[in-house]
């Protein structure tokens, strides 16, 4: 069975728009996805932040053609009612981090991917938050 990851909103931002010095790094782990080797997920609340701030830069057109593409390679997932309550009763500061984390959590991901140093502080070891290059020294 695959490796199952999350990727940040910041992460697949940086890969659509290609705004980041290693986007090859990016593009190294995104291949793992669609060579199957990882399982990818991400939730409505991070593809609709995603998109906001794609159609600023790409358009209405090209950005569902983003996003549509996207989603041939990862699979949506959602919270409940009790991921959410766990999420508020947690210790984590940031409450959108807190809500992608915990949906990760309940739904037994191994890792999660992100550039946001709070949000790596703050996991915990039931569920690793990976910048993009500590992730790929540990396993590409």
């Amino acid at each position: 069975m695959a490796f199952k990851i999350m990727l940040d909103t910041n992460i697949i931002l940086d890969l659509t728009l290609e705004r980041t010095q290693d986007y090859a790094d990016l593009r190294k782990i995104y291949a793992r996805i669609t060579g199957g080797y990882l399982k990818c997920y991400t939730t409505t609340s991070i593809i609709q932040t995603s998109a906001y701030w794609l159609v600023k830069e790409k358009g209405l057109i090209q950005t569902k053609k983003i996003i549509l593409a996207i989603l041939n390679d990862i699979t949506i997932i959602e919270a409940n009612h009790d991921i959410v309550v766990d999420a508020m009763y947690s210790t984590m500061n940031d409450i959108d981090d807190a809500m992608q984390y915990y949906t990760a959590l309940h739904h037994k991901l191994d890792a999660f991917i992100s550039r946001d140093k709070d949000f790596i502080k703050s996991a915990t070891s039931k569920l690793p938050v990976y910048h993009p290059e500590d992730f790929i020294r540990k396993f590409i």
